[in-house]
């Protein structure tokens, strides 16, 4: 028995889910094959030659590249069974279905994956396995330990820029999953509503000695939180960072958290723990209580602070437009990023991500929203939104078209160049900087680490 399976997308990452996937299918006997075809050429061959096909969805941007690929091997291969898993799978169940998709898998997917693929043909055909969009109980799983053969090596990822110069190779691991939050604007909400499932710290840790072993030196916790359950997160770090005090990690974790548990913030730079994401979203209060963020202002200032006073970077993540957005309150984000002197701890691109509706949203149950949006749209797999000020969608595409053709260059001038224009559409003032080239690479210039890729959802 021959299987695929198949990574479109993972923000420059070694792909967890198609690893974790191949490790519960070798062990029920399949012979797997894996491809990224963000880093290797997919033959039309492999399509051809497998029984069951596998495509791994994580975010909307896996899921859109994932379409022609299915839709082909569908069409070159129409007695293979077919299945995607993974967050974007059962937000788009209907969709993938019409592209030849014969089931979907969502959240905590491995062993349902492994039965559907053990299940009879016949029976393949004709249920709706592993449809999972439906608020159930999800499954609490002992994992197997990750299977990365066949995957391309770390070397071919992204890696981590340190200040001054150097890089590091990184590896990707994931140490729970869901969460306790129902942030409105989350994906993850819909699937898990609410719920957090833990991976055995023994096998998290065994997939981080294997990819140090494989060269990794820097180690991200995929975690839609990693502070959903602390006690956990802290055992796993404090383990790594005994065995391989060299290693750094980063970790994505919430403003409330941040200062929830502000008495761990010190015992995570002292862990290694090179920079924390926090998906601040948004400087303006109205914002963050209709995306239900548990945060304000003030506590996003505080945790800079904390992040400071305890020796950790911490790099906020934002929704710049949205349809409460004004010309006005986009230069009051501007200028709060710079007074708190992050300028190099964001990411150019988060100055131009545009709010993504996608299926499912808990955004869809407020009038406020409801206002803006129009019907889910399946060539962008969301639901389409225009500002009720056109000026504001013209300053996203603007910032756009400044960011997108510079995405690893020097940040504080291309911070400085869409400051300037915002606030020139603002009619607040501030000469254009002249544009001029980079004088040297971005990372030489650096004063925080980052990861090499560009954020993307």
């Amino acid at each position: 028995m021959r299987s695929l399976l198949v990574s479109t997308y993972e923000m420059g990452r070694q792909p967890f889910g198609i690893a974790s996937a191949a490790a519960w299918m070798r062990s029920a006997g399949w012979d797997v094959a894996c491809v990224d075809v963000a880093k290797e050429k997919l033959q039309e061959g492999r399509l051809v030659a497998a029984d069951l096909i596998g495509f791994h969805l994580p975010m909307h941007t896996a899921t859109r590249l994932a379409a022609p690929i299915i839709a082909a091997a569908r069409r070159l291969n129409p007695a293979a069974r077919i299945c995607v898993f993974g967050l974007y799978a059962p937000l788009n169940d209907e969709w993938l279905r019409s592209l030849g998709a014969d089931a979907v898998f969502g959240g905590e997917f491995e062993e349902e994956l492994a039965a559907w693929a053990g299940s009879s043909f016949d029976r393949l055909r004709t249920s709706k396995a592993g449809s999972a969009f439906d608020r159930r109980l999800l499954p609490k799983i002992h994992f197997l330990v990750p299977d990365r053969g066949g995957l391309p090596p770390l070397s071919k990822y992204a890696t981590l820029q340190m200040p001054g110069g150097g890089r590091r190779l990184v590896g990707y691991t994931e140490a729970s999953r869901g969460c306790r939050h129902l942030c409105r604007h989350c994906p993850v909400v819909p699937i898990y509503d609410g719920q957090f499932r833990v991976v055995q710290p023994d096998v998290v840790l065994a997939d981080v000695d294997a990819q140090i072993a494989a060269g990794a030196e820097h180690i991200t916790f995929g975690d839609p939180d990693f502070f959903n359950g602390p006690t956990h997160a802290m055992k796993i770090v404090a383990a790594l960072h005994a065995k391989h005090p060299a290693v750094s990690y980063d970790v994505t974790i919430k403003v409330e958290h941040l200062l929830n548990h502000r008495d761990l913030m010190p015992r995570l730079a002292a862990t290694g723990c090179a920079f924390v994401t926090s998906a601040v979203e948004s400087v303006d209060d109205r914002v963050l209580a209709l995306f239900d963020k548990g945060h304000t202002r003030e506590d996003f200032v505080t945790a800079v602070a904390l992040g400071r006073a305890s020796g950790l970077t911490l790099v906020p993540t934002f929704v710049a437009f949205h349809p409460w957005l004004t010309l006005a309150s986009y230069c009051d984000l501007l200028d709060t990023i710079d007074q708190l002197d992050l300028v190099d701890h964001v990411a150019p691109i988060q100055l131009a991500i545009r709010l993504l509706v996608p299926n499912g949203s808990r955004l869809l149950t407020l009038d406020e929203m409801r206002a803006h949006v129009g019907a889910f749209d399946p060539a962008t797999l969301a639901h389409r939104w225009s500002h009720p000020d056109p000026r504001v969608d013209e300053l996203q595409q603007e910032v756009m078209a400044i960011v997108g053709t510079r995405l690893t260059g020097d940040r504080r001038a291309i911070f400085d160049q869409v400051s300037a224009l915002a606030h020139e559409r603002a009619g607040l003032g501030r000469p254009m900087p002249d544009p001029m080239p980079d004088p040297k690479p971005a990372r030489d210039r650096a004063t925080v680490p980052y990861l090499n890729e560009p954020w993307y959802c």
